[in-house]
């Protein structure tokens, strides 16, 4: 089976598409409230063929990188050169060490690449040496005149317009870069192009008109016009109970309550942490807590269970998923929930990336009624809702 990587470049400092008054590049404004460049990345790390995803970075923008890519599975980034070109090269470079037999490169600022695109890319490289998607040219061309008037048309048989992904087998690809660098060539506007010089041909495959790159305002602007609601919501539901036990605090949304007792538990036994994570894992059907953190692992005894909310977050954040709200009910006698639910609200907002104001947190007693009316214990229901990709 081949290894197939993808090398995102990323390192441009393009600001044309910022949003006024901002100088954030290009690749790291949002579509929809997600980067674009966590937009690009989502296809890619969702296709099966592809086992290494790479990002190729401007060395001031790591802080930016990081908070856009929180949660997925990548392979460090690189800092890339003064040119797109140089970029390239250095991403191949770092990617020659995991002996890739492909790779495929692509612009960060091209967010609307599908998984169908990138596997008609993947597709004909098993016979031929390169191939890249493209658009074949359906306006009509004009050639202007110094004067700003028609010279001439232009006939468009046969013409396209070149897009990313350019997908190569990876050692000729790397050395074309090379024998250009070496050459002092930097002249060259796509990787395709460096492969022509090269002497390597060059498949056409079809793209998608919808491949389109971002480049001023108003491309972003456009963007979130058409992608205004870029995904489905989806709800998930955890219950969780934990018994009291001899001790002096129970933990409850991560915040130490001091109590007669504590709660008992393979963890830290936090109910209401223990619900959500799984209300989170159930909007993407990810199993559940133990399923994740079985009690019967040593490594978790005793654990802060703020450790598997964080887990089920990166996992949310891994499809694409950006949290909306989470809502929980406390069923408890004791002790005394209100007092505390402002700093409860607080820690489970900061790990969901979300305000406190999107956090509820109720309580109630069950009128003596139950386990939880006997004061034996404390249980906890918890409903998250996320933003899903539709192409997910």
């Amino acid at each position: 089976m081949k290894v197939v990587a993808a090398l995102i470049v990323a390192a441009g400092r393009g600001s044309r598409a910022a949003s006024p008054g901002s100088e954030t590049p290009k690749q790291y404004e949002l579509i929809g409230g997600v980067p674009v460049l966590a937009h690009t990345l989502h296809p890619f790390l969702r296709n099966a063929a592809v086992t290494h995803v790479q990002v190729v970075i401007h060395a001031d923008d790591r802080d930016l990188y990081d908070q856009a890519t929180e949660g997925l599975s990548l392979l460090a980034p690189v800092t890339g050169g003064a040119t797109r070109q140089a970029s390239v090269l250095a991403g191949l470079e770092a990617l020659g060490a995991h002996r890739p037999d492909i790779v495929l490169i692509h612009d960060a600022a091209r967010p609307f690449v599908t998984r169908d695109v990138i596997g008609r890319v993947i597709l004909p490289l098993g016979a031929h040496p390169a191939a890249i998607a493209a658009d074949p040219v359906a306006d009509t061309l004009k050639r202007a005149g110094p004067d700003g008037t028609i010279a001439d048309t232009v006939d468009r048989a046969g013409l396209w317009r070149a897009q990313t992904p350019q997908g190569f087998h990876f050692d000729p690809i790397l050395a074309a870069h090379r024998k250009a660098a070496a050459a002092n060539r930097f002249d060259f506007t796509d990787d395709a192009a460096i492969a022509e010089w090269a002497g390597v041909p060059v498949l056409l495959v079809e793209g998608s008109s919808a491949n389109s790159k971002i480049t001023t305002a108003q491309d972003l602007a456009a963007a979130n016009r058409t992608t205004a609601v870029p995904a489905y919501s989806r709800s998930g539901l955890g219950f969780d109970v934990h018994a009291f036990a001899p001790g002096d605090r129970v933990w409850l949304g991560g915040v130490a309550i001091p109590h007669t007792h504590k709660l008992d538990g393979h963890s830290d036994a936090d109910v209401v942490l223990h619900a959500l994570t799984d209300a989170l894992l159930g909007t993407i059907g990810d199993g559940d807590i133990g399923q994740h953190f079985p009690p019967s692992d040593p490594k978790w005894k005793g654990a802060a269970s703020i450790l598997f909310l964080d887990d089920a977050v990166a996992r949310v954040r891994a499809q694409g998923g950006r949290i909306l709200s989470a809502d929980i009910t406390v069923l408890a006698e004791v002790p005394r929930i209100g007092p505390h639910r402002p700093a409860m609200q607080e820690v489970i907002a900061k790990a969901l990336g979300v305000t406190a104001r999107d956090v509820g947190i109720k309580a109630t007693t069950t009128e003596t009624l139950g386990f939880v009316g006997r004061r034996e214990g404390i249980a906890a229901m918890a409903v998250a809702t996320v933003l899903l990709p539709l192409s997910r």
